[in-house]
């Protein structure tokens, strides 16, 4: 069973969290949330509070097949941590999946990860990721899979389902969603 972190800040925007962990969950993929901070309740940005699995400092410093950051405001708490950032270069050493949704790609920047990739986010953050392709929903670089925002969302997820899963599992589960 593929295993999926997906790590919450204060201020993450719920729905680049939830669709993405709701279809990953749907097509049996353990996923495990981790909150940045000390507790395990974490409020995004609409005042919506989560109840994570754990603490990113109780998860081992291990290797799962992908590693998930939401995008929202509470970007800049991901960008603040060491711990995310040798998560991240972690994963990507090890060729395992990263995505990254809305201002999250900014993560993946900052380790030095975006440099001669093909990428998406939010136009939020164009100025700073001036190469960015705005016009993607979804873009599919080797191991790094990035995403636009609340919108697309659901293609986001979709995308990592089938990267864990198989494309005829992205597709059961689109299906089944869409009936």
């Amino acid at each position: 069973m593929p295993t999926v972190l997906a790590i919450l800040a204060e201020g993450f925007e719920e729905i680049e969290a939830i669709t993405p962990i709701d279809l990953l969950r749907r097509a049996g993929v353990e996923v495990t949330i981790a909150a940045l901070a000390e507790g395990i309740h974490v409020t995004g940005r609409c005042g919506l509070t989560m109840h994570a699995t754990t603490t990113l400092a109780a998860v081992p410093f291990t290797t799962y097949d992908c590693l998930f950051l939401p995008g929202g405001p509470g970007v800049k708490h991901l960008r603040a941590s060491e711990r995310v950032r040798e998560l991240v270069r972690t994963h990507f050493d090890a060729g395992r999946l990263l995505a990254a949704i809305c201002a999250a790609p900014t993560v993946l920047h900052d380790a030095g990860l975006l440099e001669g990739r093909r990428f998406t986010a939010h136009f939020s953050v164009a100025e700073e990721l001036p190469n960015l392709l705005s016009e993607h929903r979804v873009v599919l670089d080797s191991t790094i899979l990035t995403s636009r925002g609340a919108g697309t969302a659901l293609d986001f997820g979709l995308a990592m389902v089938e990267q864990l899963c198989g494309q005829e599992t992205a597709g059961r589960i689109k299906q089944s969603i869409s009936a």
